[in-house]
């Protein structure tokens, strides 16, 4: 891998595992502070209704720009959010109307450098090495997804939620510094007005068949898994033992992810969308083992299955991307994936409650696992998704194909 590479990977790890402190920092110092599920609730929709209202903007600023200059000024952002949220709650002065305006530059932030940082990656290595670089990093992320939160919770248990605060802004220096030595540069044409630009990332993704069905089936697949999201956590508190059940889980979930990247790294078949497809659906094995058998051992072993699954389908998207959508819009036309799910991912986690008080727990997750596994199935039935070939070569120039 080149240097540029190792620099990228090295800051995302740093990133990924601030990230986790991030997460049990902010349930502890909410709930500790006399806030409740509501607040905490109001927050994490913040996040995401952020999200969803920045990325588009942040696909085009990634098209328009050296992406690494867009990477660098969001950590900046996010470290300066981070920090003044650890020193809110470092001196004892909890407003949730602070807290959410604190949410809303970090997450303002993130919408921008995920767009760009998916334009930078296949500039970093030979197009040859790309399968490669995106399971190097997957698997990266899956293992600070298994240590970070073990780490956070240690941290943040002797130390305070502050303290959690304090490691995340911390790591979006770190990565600030890695991308800013980056040395790669993107061609980068004439700018037209930002409508424009926007439509012509959606017309991008419009004219390829192969990338239009992933992106509606990526929607559907998302609003299932933003119910399982939900109920899958209250099965672990209520049937499986409580929060060291969730514990056990989400370490079954990692090593489903490595195992997923680390099959992305060796394997390359020549249709690598229809490989990645086939396993997509695995997913659903692991929501059916929390409706029968429903035991702790079946569902870790069902985590690793489905989550294995997952992250390879993950690698093999990211690949596909990068090989067949031309440089000059893949900012644009990522920011368009991410928003599929932004959107639909909320509207699973609102659902949840009432659909599951309605016909129970069990009848939801049952019918979420056949959700997944149609879109699955779904996505497998359009010949594009079938016929597209890894070429190991440079996307083409701006054209549509199916």
């Amino acid at each position: 891998m080149t240097r540029d590479f190792r620099l990228l990977a090295v800051g995302q790890g740093f990133s990924w595992l601030g990230n986790a402190f991030q997460t049990v920092a902010l349930a502890v110092a909410v709930i500790t502070t006399g806030g409740g599920a509501g607040d905490l609730g109001l927050v994490m929709a913040t996040n995401i209704l952020t999200l969803l209202a920045g990325t588009l903007f942040g696909g085009i600023w990634a098209d328009r720009l050296q992406p690494q200059r867009v990477m660098v000024l969001s950590d900046v952002i996010r470290f300066a959010a981070t920090a003044g949220i650890a020193a809110m709650f470092s001196t004892g002065g909890y407003h949730l109307a602070l807290l959410c305006a604190l949410t809303v530059v970090s997450a303002g932030a993130g919408s921008f450098f995920n767009p760009a940082m998916s334009a930078l990656k296949p500039l970093l290595v030979p197009a040859e090495e790309r399968q490669r670089a995106n399971a190097t990093l997957s698997l990266l992320q899956s293992m600070c997804g298994v240590a970070g939160p073990a780490t956070a919770g240690i941290t943040v248990a002797a130390f305070g939620a502050p303290a959690g605060f304090t490691v995340n802004a911390v790591s979006f220096l770190l990565s600030m510094a890695a991308v800013a030595f980056i040395g790669v540069r993107a061609p980068r044409g004439p700018r037209s007005s930002a409508l424009h630009e926007l439509r012509a990332g959606w017309s991008e993704v419009r004219g390829r068949t192969w990338l239009f069905s992933n992106l509606i089936g990526a929607s559907t697949y998302h609003v299932a898994n933003g119910v399982i999201l939900v109920l899958v956590p209250i099965i672990a508190m209520e049937r499986l033992g409580g929060p060291h059940a969730i514990g056990w889980i989400a370490a079954a979930e990692g090593l489903g992810g490595v195992i997923g990247s680390a099959i992305g790294m060796r394997f390359r078949p020549r249709r690598l969308l229809f490989a990645g497809l086939l396993a997509l659906p695995l997913m659903s094995v692991w929501v059916f083992a929390y409706v029968w058998p429903g035991t702790l051992a079946a569902i870790m072993i069902g985590a690793v299955i489905g989550y294995a699954g997952l992250l390879f389908y993950d690698v093999a998207w990211d690949t596909s991307l990068q090989e067949n959508v031309p440089h000059r819009v893949l900012g644009r036309v990522s920011s368009w994936d991410y928003m599929t799910s932004f959107v639909a991912m909320p509207i699973g986690n609102a659902l949840a409650g009432p659909l599951s008080d309605h016909f129970g727990i069990d009848r939801v997750l049952t019918v979420c696992g056949c959700v997944l596994l149609a879109a699955g199935v779904g996505m497998l039935l359009v010949p594009a998704n079938r016929r597209l070939i890894r070429t190991g070569r440079p996307a083409p120039a701006l054209q549509h194909a199916g």
